[in-house]
């Protein structure tokens, strides 16, 4: 198009953004594709969804650009805040130049009282995800004044009849708690202050018509692909259109531009859908799915020793333990926390990655060998962001802490869960981690590691500013190089379990541990809602113990493993103490997982709708057959259970339904229909689709796994 305004369209999604001004550009239309636009389309659509003809007053923004200003006569939150020797700083912002492609375009501007530079990159990219990045360059002459940056986030208008929000909140071992509220009114923001995004962040706003469902709906929502402190808006003025966004948050003094210095707001993905949060995931899952570092190769069934042996290190029991591991099918045997000097509870020694030779006389490398000689992968748990004061590097180098040094003394409270931070951003201290791993990686033959994270960061400061933007620029660098100097390295992203589960780790990190609870009736919420964003390859799901450690629960082992296999599936469990069935089932499981996870890791995750809310159904579909996990967190309402209708099969193609009992039976009682105690049967997809299949009447927290074939 060659009159001013561009047009991006790909997989089902358009943007149509108005450049003719001299000032920043507006977006006319975010969401459904609206096809071939002509020059005179385009005049035509900015006059219908103009606000008022000039010249009209100026009270409110005549449309609202890529980065909404005061100036604009915008009266939500500004989409960036400014300051000049900490006086606040109106930018004047005069388009340089625009480039733009089918599914592309980057807009240049400048301010001419600052100096400054502004890029606006927007991007539809594989999935119809919406990409916006802002870069802010200070491109004034040497003797210019810096200018600090208070914030800088991206936004996009959605329809003024969205009516409801859905964000999230959560807690440590209960993460991903879905929150559905009216749009509130005004400017508003949720933010997180943790220097990760925490158990309880608000993971997206998503904008809806009415209560979201998994199905069916329009909805337009924005996640930060960053792993530190962060801001979603929303913004309901009524004197012009609703935007929704996100941005780093950053402490005042965080960012000070002198001239050459440049700040890279992370990116903020959109997604429009008008197949509800299934589509909505859908359309994150195919983003993800096509980046070359997606993982390739199956996803290994995993051993993890945290819940088997905790701190009770002892190499011959976890000999042992890989010899069993083996046998009944693992994959990946990973040794948790409590392999390095003096590492004997959680009070100590982070920061000292040396393998303790009181423990360990021989070292790691006999484990090492003895696991690569079974046939498995071996990982190890780091926590490299994490210093302990009770260690070697704290005694030696105390100024390595990310704290502020006007509180010098330990006592004052800033430390958590009896550690403190490692300021990474300190280039030796970054260099002392990144050997010490590296060396390990190297000499033992690492193929995994499990990376912990395991406090939120407090007045956190690194030379003289604060320190959470650097401190999380560093990490990711770390991770990169570790995985450039070993290619085949996979990195697990754990923190607390899952309060750090973004796009913007998962640039560097190859799957998360959604949660520390290993309850499976927990799970079932925590893996479904953590799938909003990630497709279950990306989602590290263990089957624990019998009884929880973080809930209590006692569960049969059937449930436990059918909640398993709805992501990369694993144990955290001692499976020596396990008897001769549960060892034989054990090995069931591990054989039905390795069959079944190229559907579960590469099929349409969908939700079948239920009325009863004990019901949770989540189906995995590719062209060749799905796999459906049903289950109950609850007793049923009703004695005759609703009928389970199975989505996204192909209408024309006849299917072969059955129940993998291997895991073990679910218990139920007064209605079992006759296919599912006869194991299955024959249907076409259009008749599992429209019509479905009786449920039988399940216990409380039982499930089963029904395996759908194309015949």
């Amino acid at each position: 198009m060659t009159s001013g305004f561009v047009h991006l369209e790909r997989e089902g999604v358009g943007v149509v953004i108005d450049a003719r001004g001299s000032g920043l550009p507006c977006v006319l239309h975010w969401g459904a594709a609206t096809g071939p636009l002509a020059d005179a389309d385009a005049i035509a659509l900015a006059q219908a969804v103009s606000r008022q003809t000039p010249p009209g007053t100026l009270d409110a923004a005549w449309q609202v650009s890529l980065s909404p200003q005061e100036a604009d006569g915008w009266t939500g939150r500004p989409g960036m805040q400014l300051r000049a020797a900490g006086i606040v700083h109106h930018p004047r912002w005069l388009l340089d130049e625009v480039e733009s492609t089918g599914d592309r375009a980057v807009f240049r501007a400048r301010d001419e009282a600052s100096g400054l530079l502004l890029t606006i990159e927007l991007a539809i990219e594989a999935g119809g995800v919406v990409w916006v990045r802002h870069v802010l360059r200070h491109d004034g002459e040497a003797d210019a004044a810096p200018i600090d940056v208070d914030w800088l986030e991206a936004s996009m208008p959605v329809p003024t009849t969205t009516d409801t929000l859905l964000t999230f909140d959560g807690r440590w071992t209960r993460e991903k708690r879905p929150v559905v509220t009216p749009v509130p009114a005004g400017a508003t923001v949720r933010q997180s202050r943790r220097g990760r995004p925490g158990h309880d962040s608000p993971v997206a706003a998503i904008a809806g018509i009415g209560v979201p469902r998994w199905g069916a709906g329009e909805l337009w929502g924005v996640h930060l692909a960053w792993s530190s402190d962060l801001t979603t808006r929303v913004d309901r003025v009524t004197d012009a259109v609703t935007l929704i966004g996100a941005g780093e948050l950053l402490r005042p003094g965080e960012i000070r531009l002198a001239p050459g210095d440049e700040y890279a707001a992370p990116r903020a993905a959109f997604v429009h859908t008008a197949a509800g949060l299934d589509g909505f995931a859908d359309r994150v899952h195919t983003w993800l799915r096509a980046r070359p570092q997606h993982p390739a190769s199956p996803r290994p069934l995993v051993l993890n020793t945290w819940e088997a042996v905790y701190f009770d290190h002892d190499p011959a029991r976890l000999a042992t333990l890989a010899e069993r591991a083996a046998e009944v099918g693992i994959e990946r045997f990973v040794l948790d926390d409590g392999w390095f000097q003096g590492r004997r509870d959680d009070t100590t020694s982070l920061g000292d990655w040396i393998v303790d030779r009181t423990v360990w006389p021989d070292g790691l490398g006999p484990l090492a060998a003895q696991v690569h000689d079974l046939g498995m992968q071996f990982g190890l748990w780091f926590e490299p962001e994490m210093v302990s004061l009770d260690s070697e590097v704290a005694r030696a180098h105390p100024d390595w802490l990310l704290h502020d040094p006007a509180h010098l003394d330990h006592d004052a409270g800033l430390s958590w869960r009896g550690q403190y931070v490692m300021d990474l951003a300190n280039p030796d201290a970054y260099a002392h981690v990144l050997g010490q791993i590296d060396a390990l990686v190297g000499g033992l033959g690492i193929d995994f590691i499990k990376w912990d994270h395991n406090r939120d960061l407090v007045e956190s400061m690194h030379a003289g500013r604060p320190g959470g933007h650097a401190q999380m620029a560093a990490v990711y660098a770390l991770l990169a190089e570790l995985k450039h100097r070993h290619p085949a390295l996979e990195i697990e992203s754990c923190s607390s379990g899952g309060a750090r589960t973004d796009l913007g780790i998962l640039e560097v990190a190859d799957r998360v541990w959604a949660s520390d609870s290993n309850d499976p009736v927990e799970r079932q919420d925590i893996q479904r809602w953590t799938g909003l964003l990630l497709p279950p390859e990306l989602v590290g799901a263990h089957v624990g113990p019998t009884t929880s450690h973080s809930s209590g629960r006692t569960t049969d082992l059937s449930y436990r493993m059918a909640t398993s296999l709805m992501g990369s599936a694993g144990f955290e469990w001692d499976i020596m103490s396990c008897d001769d069935d549960e060892t034989r089932t054990i090995a069931r499981f591990a054989a039905l997982y390795k069959e079944l996870r190229p559907l579960v890791h590469t099929g349409r995750v969908v939700h079948p709708e239920l009325r009863d809310p004990a019901w949770r159904v989540t189906g995995y579909v590719a062209d060749d057959g799905a796999v459906f996990v049903v289950a109950t967190v609850a007793s049923l309402e009703d004695a005759r259970a609703e009928r389970l209708r199975l989505p996204g099969l192909d209408r024309d193609r006849r299917y072969r339904v059955r129940v993998r009992d291997e895991i073990g039976a679910a218990r139920y009682g007064w209605i079992a229909p006759e296919w599912f105690t006869a194991g299955g049967l024959d249907l076409p997809g259009a008749l599992l689709a429209d019509v479905g299949l009786q449920l039988p009447t399940l216990w409380p927290v039982q499930a089963f796994v029904l395996h759908v074939e194309a015949v």
